[in-house]
């Protein structure tokens, strides 16, 4: 009986045999990711929430672009995946990318994942994809994990319309203007914190956007995973017993419908007492809030009552 012939171990079947994930201790093989770009989603805590055809998709393409390569390679490491790793975040992205485009156009395989979750949320994953669709390139969206519908699902808050903020200003008074723009908005907020400051943009919003119901998710789908569902105020009370350490998602519930409107002399109440104690800036933010008119109106408002105290001041 003739024997059979070795198999030809050339770097083609190197790369073949290279290309592949496993579950369990159980090799499976990945074909060869398709020419372009491939945005994963990744699991945003718990590695076990990741999807065959991102692993499949891992394993097979040429380079995998990551925000921090040490992240990453805790789920390739988890999963037996080689692909090369590439750094890919806001301080290289200039210089990155047209590498990126490089190998795109010599027919290579790139797949793009952000430190936890969907790529493209809140990262600068957009201007690479907007550049690659400009190239003539092919780009894939493999969806998956999601810190926003996931903190939006378990809120119970309304789901039917929603905003969603990113990252507040982490100076204070930009961050309480944008909140106050915020307030006027007819949807659920979603909105991300770090927990060096989430103390004081529960205490901005209770102030801001009054008693609606809201809720903290800390840590979501990892072992300490923890939701705080209260009203504002009461979750702004709380803040100073609350655990600090790891990711937060805030979610607002939107203003009632039957918010009051005040009446012109109501108005005028709220921002003289404002004006007695803050800023006129920080008084308009304070009552456009509070009172359900517009902005523009409260300010010019305001302004004219400025000026009236100033006037009565220097008769005095």
């Amino acid at each position: 009986m003739r024997a059979k012939p070795a198999p030809i171990n050339t770097p083609e079947a190197q790369d073949a045999a290279s290309r592949g994930f496993s579950i369990d201790a159980h090799r499976l093989a990945a074909p060869k990711a398709a020419p372009g770009l491939h945005l994963v989603a990744t699991p945003i805590g718990n590695l076990g929430d990741i999807t065959l055809r991102a692993l499949q998709t891992l394993a097979g393409v040429d380079v995998i672009a990551c925000e921090d390569t040490r992240i990453t390679r805790r789920l390739t490491e988890r999963y037996a995946i080689t692909a090369q790793l590439k750094p890919y975040h806001e301080h290289n992205a200039e210089a990155a990318r047209p590498k990126i485009l490089e190998a795109l156009g010599q027919g290579g395989s790139v797949a793009l994942v952000s430190d936890a979750g969907t790529p493209l949320i809140s990262d600068p994953g957009f201007k690479l994809v907007r550049e690659v669709c400009a190239a003539g390139h092919a780009v894939y969206a493999l969806p998956g994990p999601s810190s926003v519908l996931t903190a939006l699902s378990v809120a119970a808050l309304p789901t039917d319309r929603f905003f969603f903020e990113g990252f507040l200003p982490a100076k204070s008074a930009a961050r309480r203007r944008r909140l106050t723009e915020l307030a006027r908005i007819d949807a659920t907020l979603v909105m991300f914190e770090s927990g060096n400051r989430v103390q004081d943009t529960l205490a901005d919003l209770a102030e801001i956007m009054g008693p609606r119901e809201a809720a903290i998710c800390r840590e979501l789908t990892k072992l300490h995973e923890e939701i705080s569902r209260a009203t504002l105020s009461e979750l702004a009370r709380e803040a100073a017993t609350l655990e600090t350490r790891g990711e937060f998602v805030l979610v607002i519930a939107p203003p009632a419908a039957d918010a009051e409107v005040l009446t012109s002399d109501a108005l005028d109440s709220l921002l003289r007492e404002q004006l007695a104690a803050h800023s006129v800036k920080d008084a308009v933010a304070h009552a456009v809030a509070l009172s359900g008119r517009p902005r523009r109106e409260v300010y010019a408002r305001a302004l004219e009552l400025a000026k009236d105290s100033r006037d009565s001041d220097g008769e005095d």
